[in-house]
Order: structure tokens, then C-alpha cells, then sequence
């Protein structure tokens, strides 16, 4: 039976941590003390050194050789059956998808195990509990985060080669990615170059496009089985402003010598040589309109080209075709949430203006870069939300994208892919350079090196050392709860994803995922306190890391912000209304 000196010693453990969050939610929403920039600057304190360093610390002071292995045996078959189970309803379900099995997996089984779980459990069950949750720890930073980064960056390999071969993708026998490229999650423009080979087979590179010439159209010349669009792919908009061709919201800012005339004769592939190199505006003059871009009627409706993204196709060694962002010196931030994040986000950097839904929209150019460390999509100015990465070719306007291109006679048909090794190749050679970009992975792998060479031989860390990462990951877990604070204030909502979307991922959060714990911990025998503490942990909030990759490759960031923010709220009466029912 649970006493009311029990819950004492656990709001002991616990309420220090909220009393940090709420500080730092008051000092930005209330007190204004800290700016968006100010607020950066300490997240990125946080992911580069406190983070990480709190990590080594609890990993660096478990003793390996007493692990308990049962333990890790639930947690890892409870992963391993909703893992299956998100495989089979993706692939049996028309509802399926690569992208809700990330993200329902994310839900259910990577909770905030390092910031929350550890003081948490802590109070709860004692000192015993917090080694246990070490090692979720180890097992979540050296393994499944890993995991959900190979997905991560195959979902992104699936949307490159769905886009720039989509006929004759399964001819593909090797991919060749430059050194400076970093991540296939969609933020910046790359082009593929494909030669044939003389085994008939393609072979691919993979490179940044940095720079675009003055032709309108790039018209491969690999042949016509070699995966080029039957209808002419948009490739180069040097500092084109696109809008919407059905209506545009904001007033144009002025007149445009490329004529609807010159715009359909384009895209019929007619009279190219009349194509003027220089785009300003498509549409007339609103002055002259009155309407803002409206084409005439006996224009309107015409299709847009299914092959405009982001992603531009260069065929055999000396083509070129390149899209460079619309807007000069664009230099990107990186977002930071608890993991240091190599590639520049999308709310920090302007970001090129691509076809959606087959009608032209715009990304406000000058909503970007404002708020550096706004997390959550907000509508700018003309109504449209601002949706991370401008990775849309595809589909819609959700983070959910279909592999499912169009045909020249509007049919849909599925891309077949590469061999699995070549894919697996190129998602192994991503993966490894995020890795070994975040900090994380090597103060998880140092410090489980330190404890295995520590405890095998009783080498004691010199003082010195011990003392300086003391110093700062003693601040760690306060300051990353503040970091957890400042991101919440700076969202304009605490529910980003909707009532509905909100009840579910919470209901899968705090009920589907300890439900499948205690069920997974039953079967590998695990009774009494290891039990309680399973289910408990599985009961924390939504982890962060998560949330970051989410954002980052731009599969339903606002779900997990929601996950973070809102679960942080409820997780605390929610864990102890387990602890109080299990110790019944």
C-alpha cells in the first residue's frame, strides 16, 4: 500500500523538475525576458554539452556486468511487437504507411527516459530503478534511435528515387552521395545524375544543387525507359516568385513581363525558344486584373506539371539542372531540441516555392527565418501553414507522402525500388553521417566504454575529469527542462495537432504502450517491483528525440510536439495514478 510519505518522496523527486519548465514558460510568455535568438542559444547549449554530458554521467557510473537482463528483454520485446504489428497494418491496411508506423512508434515506445524517467523512477522505487533506466537509456541512444533514423532516411531515399525515377528506379544498382550531403530528409535541393552503364543498369550521384542555369526545362537524355517524366520537368527557377494561379491572398509586387501565354505554351513544351530566361512574377499585374493572378477562364483548371519538387534530375555526365532556394544568403540555423541536428531547418531558412496539390502555392519568403526556434507550424500571413521541409512534389500538403507518381495519362501506378542491398547501402552511408554529427552518439558510446573498462579492471576517472563533466551535467537535467520550458512558450498552441489527433496520441502514448509492456514483461517473466517499474516507465512522456527527428524530416512534427508538450502536463498525475494502482 502506497503511504502519503511515499507520494512525498516521489513530488520531492519530481516537482523540481516542473518548477524549472515553469520558470523558464514565465520568463518568455510572461516576463518577455528572453528573446526567440536568446532562447536558441540556450537550446543549443543544452544539445551540444548539458545533454549529452548527463548522459555520459549516468552511463560512465553503470556497471555493465550487472545488468539485468530481463528487464532489457521486455523493453526490447515490447519494441520488437509493435515494430511487427505497425509492419503488418502497413503493408495489409489501406490506411498503412511508412510514415504513421514511425510516428505510432514513437508514441508508444520511446518515452523521455534520461530527463524524466530516471528522477522519476527514482522517487518511486528507489535508487535500484534509476540503473534500470540507465540502461533503457544506452539501449535507446546506441539502438533505437538509430532504428529511427534508418527509417527516417529510407522514407527520404523512397521519396528521391520515387521522384527522379519513377519508371526505372529497379534499374539502379548503385548510388554514388558527395561527402557534403549529410541527410535525404528533403530541406535542401539535391539533383541526381544517372549514367548507364554497360550492363545497361544505372548508376546514380547524389549531389547538392548550389547553383541554376537560365534554361526553363532540362530535358534528360537517357532515353525513354529511363525514369524522365513524360511531361517536361520544371528544373530551374532562378528567383521565380510562384503564385497560386487560381487566387493569391497577398498583392502582387508588381508586374510581370511572362505571359500566361508564354506560361502554357511552356508547359506544353511549345515555342521554348520564346521562352523568356528571366521570371519575376507568373500572373498579370493586380492593378491590371483585379484579381491577383487569375488566368482567363479558357485557361483556368489546366493541370499543373506533375514532376516540379525540389528534387532535380540531371541525366549523363555533363547535364546539369539545378534549383537553388528563393532567396539569397540564406544561411539556415540549426534547430536544437536535446540533439544536435546537422542539417538546417525549414522555419530558419527560406525555402523554395514548389507545386502543390496541382495548384502553385507560395511559402511566405518573409515568414522564414523570424523565429528560429518556433517549433510548431504556424499560418503566415496568407492563411497557408508553414509545414517544415518544402518536400511536397508528391501529394498534399500533410507531412504523409505517397510514392504513387502520375502517369502521362493520369493513372497512378507504385515505383518499384532499387535492389535492397543498393538501398541498403545508401541509407547505412546517411545514417552514419548523422551519427557521427551528434554529440549524443558519443557520449553514449564513450561512456559505455569508460564503464566497461572501469569496471572490469576498478580504474578509477582522475578527479580532474570527474569534477569537470560534473560541473556541467549536474546541470544538465535542470537546464534541459528549462530548454523544455522556453520551446513551450514559443509555441503558439499546446495542442498543435488538433483535439481529436491529440486524445488519440496520448490514448497510444499512456495506454497502448504500457498495456504492450506489462504484456511483453509477462512473457519474459518479469514479477513484483521490476513489473511495477516496467509499466511505469513505459507510462513517461513523450521523448524528445523523437520530436527532433520528426521536425527534422517533417513526418507529423505537430503529433509529437503535442506528445512532448501536452504529455509533459499530464505525465505527472498519470504516473502516479500507475504507481498507486500497481502498489495495491
Amino acid at each position: 500500500m502506497i503511504s502519503l510519505g511515499d507520494l512525498y518522496h516521489v513530488l520531492t523527486a519530481v516537482v523540481p523538475l516542473y518548477v524549472a519548465m515553469i520558470l523558464a514558460y514565465g520568463s518568455v510568455k510572461w516576463w518577455k525576458i528572453f528573446s526567440p535568438d536568446q532562447c536558441s542559444g540556450i537550446n543549443r547549449f543544452v544539445a551540444l554539452f548539458a545533454v549529452p554530458l548527463l548522459s555520459f554521467h549516468f552511463i560512465s557510473t553503470n556497471n555493465p556486468y550487472a545488468m539485468n537482463y530481463r528487464f532489457i528483454a521486455a523493453d526490447t520485446l515490447q519494441k520488437v511487437i509493435v515494430l511487427a504489428v505497425l509492419a503488418i497494418w502497413s503493408r495489409t491496411s489501406s490506411r498503412g504507411s511508412l510514415e504513421w508506423s514511425i510516428t505510432l512508434f514513437s508514441l508508444s515506445t520511446l518515452p523521455n527516459t534520461l530527463v524524466m524517467g530516471i528522477p522519476l523512477l527514482k522517487g518511486m522505487y528507489g535508487d535500484s530503478s534509476g540503473t534500470l533506466m540507465v540502461q533503457i537509456v544506452v539501449l535507446q541512444c546506441i539502438v533505437w534511435y538509430t532504428l529511427m533514423l534508418f527509417l527516417f532516411e529510407y522514407r527520404g531515399a523512397r521519396l528521391l528515387i520515387g521522384e527522379q525515377f519513377p519508371d526505372t528506379a529497379a534499374s539502379i544498382v548503385s548510388f554514388r552521395v558527395d561527402s557534403d550531403i549529410v541527410s535525404l530528409d528533403g530541406k535542401e535541393p539535391l539533383q541526381t545524375e544517372a549514367q548507364l552503364g554497360e550492363d545497361g543498369k544505372l548508376h546514380v550521384t547524389v549531389r547538392k544543387s548550389t547553383s541554376s542555369r537560365s534554361e526553363i526545362f532540362s530535358k534528360p537524355s537517357l532515353g525513354p525507359n529511363t525514369g524522365v517524366s513524360c511531361t517536361p520537368r520544371l528544373s530551374n527557377l532562378t528567383n521565380a516568385e510562384i503564385y497560386s494561379l487560381q487566387s493569391s491572398r497577398n498583392p502582387t509586387p508588381r508586374g510581370s513581363n511572362f505571359s500566361h501565354t508564354d506560361f502554357y505554351a511552356m508547359v506544353n513544351g511549345k515555342n521554348m525558344s520564346n521562352v523568356s530566361p528571366r521570371l519575376s512574377n507568373y500572373g498579370y499585374d493586380e492593378e491590371a486584373t483585379g484579381v491577383g493572378m487569375r488566368p482567363p477562364s479558357s485557361m483556368q483548371g489546366y493541370p499543373t506539371p506533375p514532376s516540379t519538387g525540389i528534387f532535380s534530375p540531371v541525366a549523363g555526365p555533363n547535364a546539369t539542372a539545378k534549383i537553388k532556394p528563393n532567396g539569397t544568403d540564406a544561411t539556415g540555423k540549426d534547430l536544437h531540441m536535446f540533439v544536435w541536428s546537422s542539417s538546417a531547418s525549414p522555419v530558419s531558412e527560406g525555402g523554395i516555392h514548389v507545386f502543390r496539390g496541382g495548384v502553385a502555392h507560395q511559402k511566405d519568403h518573409d515568414e522564414f527565418g523570424r523565429d528560429e526556434f518556433s517549433f510548431d507550424n504556424r499560418p503566415v500571413s496568407n492563411g497557408i501553414d508553414r509545414e517544415g521541409p518544402v518536400l511536397s512534389k508528391l501529394g498534399s500538403s500533410s507531412s504523409t507522402t505517397e510514392l504513387h507518381p502520375k502517369t502521362c495519362h493520369g493513372e497512378s501506378k507504385a515505383t518499384a525500388m532499387p535492389p535492397a542491398s543498393v538501398m541498403t547501402r545508401l541509407i547505412l552511408i546517411m545514417v552514419w553521417r548523422k551519427l557521427i554529427r551528434n554529440p549524443n552518439t558519443y557520449s553514449s558510446l564513450i561512456g559505455l566504454t569508460w564503464s566497461l573498462v572501469s569496471y572490469k579492471w576498478n580504474i578509477v576517472m582522475p578527479e580532474i575529469i570527474a569534477r569537470s563533466i560534473a560541473i556541467l551535467s549536474d546541470a544538465g537535467l535542470g537546464m534541459a527542462m528549462f530548454s523544455l520550458g522556453l520551446f513551450m512558450a514559443l509555441q503558439p498552441r499546446m495542442i498543435a495537432c488538433g483535439n481529436r489527433i491529440a486524445s488519440f496520441a496520448m490514448a497510444v502514448r499512456f495506454l497502448a504502450g504500457p498495456a504492450v509492456m506489462a504484456a511483453a514483461s509477462l512473457a519474459v517473466g518479469l514479477r513484483g517491483v521490476l513489473l511495477h517499474i516496467a509499466i511505469v516507465q513505459a507510462a513517461l512522456p513523450q521523448g524528445i528525440v523523437p520530436f527532433v527527428f520528426a521536425k527534422e524530416y517533417n513526418v507529423h512534427p505537430n503529433i509529437l510536439s503535442t506528445g512532448v508538450i501536452f504529455g509533459m502536463l499530464i505525465a505527472l498525475p498519470i504516473t502516479l495514478v500507475y504507481y498507486i494502482v500497481l502498489g495495491l
